[in-house]
C-alpha cells in the first residue's frame, strides 16, 4: 500500500516540532487531525512510529520514514522554485546540518556563507555521534568520524583536523616540567568539552599507555574551553590553528612537542538529487581542503 504523502508530511512536523500540538499549529490544522493522520500512517505500516514523549521522537520503524518525509519536502520545495523561477534573492531552501563544535567554530561557517540562497538549521553534537541525527533523519548531512556511510547516504572524505596537548604556562610548570608524562598526565587537572568528548583521553592513552582519571573540568563551547586552559584550569586539546596562534603568543605551551591527535573527518548526506545539498557538499568539500590535513 503506498503512503499517503500528507500523512507522510504529518508525521514529519509532529517529529520536528516536538508535539502533536506543535505540529497541527504548524500545519493549521487541528490536534484531532494530526492524531488521525499519524494512526492512520501507522496502520498502513504495521508499526508504531512516534513515541509519545516531551518531545515526541521516532520509534526505529520510523525514522527512515522521518529522512523520506524530509527527501520528499526538499525535493519538493526545489522543484516548485524551479518551476517559479527566482524571487528577488530570498532564501527558501532549507537544510538541517549536524557540525562538529570545532568545526563549526572553524572552516565550516565560510562553506554555508557562499550559499546565500539556502537557509540553514545547524546542530552540533560530538564528532563520534553526529551521524546518530542523520540515521534518525533528524538532519540532511553530518560533519562525522564515521567513514561507512549511513544507510541511504553517501560519503566523502574531507581531511583530518588536527589538535595539539597545550596548556598555560603556568598548568605546564606546575604538572609538566620536568616529569614523565605518564605520571603527569595521571595527575594534572584535564579541560574537556562534555563528557562525550573523549580526545584528552586519546591522546594521554597514546602516552601512557593506560587509562587515566584525573580531575576534569567540562566546558561545552569551543571559545570558552580554549580561554579555560589559557586561564589554568587544566590541559586540553585545541585545533591545530588556534593552539599555535596562542603557543606563538606565549599564552598556551605545547605540552609534548612533535605530538598531536589527527581526528579524521567525513560528510556524509542524504543520496537525493538535490541541487541544494549538491551545493552546499561542494562548498564543504572546498572550505575542508584548504582548512584540514
Amino acid at each position: 500500500m503506498a503512503l499517503d504523502p500528507v500523512q507522510l508530511a504529518t508525521f514529519q512536523a509532529v517529529i520536528e516540532h516536538g508535539s502533536f500540538d506543535a505540529a497541527a499549529r504548524a500545519l493549521h490544522v487541528t490536534p484531532s487531525a494530526v492524531s488521525q493522520r499519524i494512526k492512520a500512517l501507522e496502520q498502513v505500516v504495521g508499526q508504531v512510529l512516534v513515541r509519545r514523549a516531551r518531545p515526541c521522537v521516532p520509534t526505529a520503524a520510523g525514522s527512515p520514514l522521518v529522512r523520506l518525509g524530509g527527501q520528499v519536502a526538499l525535493l519538493e520545495q526545489e522543484a516548485l522554485e524551479s518551476a517559479r523561477g527566482a524571487l528577488s534573492g530570498r532564501a527558501h531552501t532549507r537544510l538541517a546540518v549536524v557540525v562538529n563544535a570545532d568545526s563549526l567554530a572553524g572552516w565550516f561557517l565560510p562553506a554555508l556563507a557562499t550559499l546565500p540562497e539556502v537557509v540553514f538549521e545547524l546542530h552540533t553534537d560530538d564528532e563520534a555521534h553526529t551521524a546518530e541525527l542523520l540515521r534518525a533523519g533528524t538532519v540532511m548531512a553530518a560533519v562525522t568520524t564515521e567513514r561507512v556511510a549511513v544507510q541511504g547516504c553517501r560519503v566523502q572524505r574531507l581531511g583530518a583536523m588536527r589538535y595539539l596537548p597545550v596548556a598555560a604556562p603556568a598548568t605546564y610548570e606546575t604538572w609538566f616540567a620536568g616529569r614523565d608524562p605518564a605520571a603527569a598526565f595521571a595527575t594534572a587537572p584535564m579541560v574537556r568539552f562534555n563528557r562525550k568528548d573523549t580526545l584528552q583521553h586519546r591522546f594521554a592513552r597514546t602516552l601512557t599507555r593506560r587509562e587515566i582519571d584525573p580531575p576534569t573540568h567540562f566546558v561545552p563551547a569551543s571559545a570558552s574551553f580554549t580561554e579555560a586552559i589559557r586561564l589554568g584550569l587544566g590541559w586540553g586539546l585545541v585545533p591545530e590553528e588556534t593552539a599555535r596562534a596562542d603557543v606563538a603568543a606565549g599564552r598556551l605551551v605545547e605540552l609534548v612537542d612533535g605530538h598531536h591527535l589527527d581526528v579524521p573527518l567525513y560528510w556524509q548526506y542524504w543520496r537525493v538529487e538535490s541541487t541544494a545539498l549538491s551545493a552546499l557538499t561542494a562548498a564543504v568539500r572546498a572550505a575542508a581542503a584548504t582548512a584540514l590535513r
